[in-house]
């Protein structure tokens, strides 16, 4: 079975997620979607966010037709120890040319082009502006 994973903060969901799922679960038998804890996303964007909770990502996530399965991470080494079950990892266009956590820890690593104008943080600055 070949497994696909895709990992992130899947904040506010939008378009652009649901076509990177659908994307994602097309290159592969299984895919996982591996979303950071509350903790790694205040963390990583600041203590707004996340705005969504960790129970609530993860149960719309598991909720869409190409999601086989989500699993929460909190450091890099978790993130790690998923990937390694997996033989492709899809990563947003943005991330090409830079560094990947676990990219020396998989077969192959699959860009997906961004659609432009689908963006958490700009989906929430967005509303907070209205």
């Amino acid at each position: 079975m070949k497994k696909v994973i895709v990992n992130g903060t899947f904040d506010v969901l939008h378009l652009g997620h649901l076509e990177l799922l659908n994307y994602a679960k097309s290159l592969g038998d299984y895919l996982i979607v591996a979303i950071d804890t509350d903790l790694r996303v205040a963390r990583l964007k600041g203590p707004s966010r996340p705005i969504n909770n960790q129970l609530e990502r993860k149960t719309l996530l598991q909720n869409l037709k190409a999601v086989d399965e989500v699993r929460l991470f909190g450091s890099d080494s978790e993130l790690i120890d998923i990937i390694r079950e997996c033989s492709i990892m899809v990563k947003g266009s943005d991330y090409r040319g830079q560094p990947i956590v676990g990219e020396h820890d998989i077969a192959e690593i699959v860009f997906f082009e961004r659609i432009n104008g689908y963006s958490s943080t700009e989906k929430i600055q967005y509303i907070a502006n209205r």
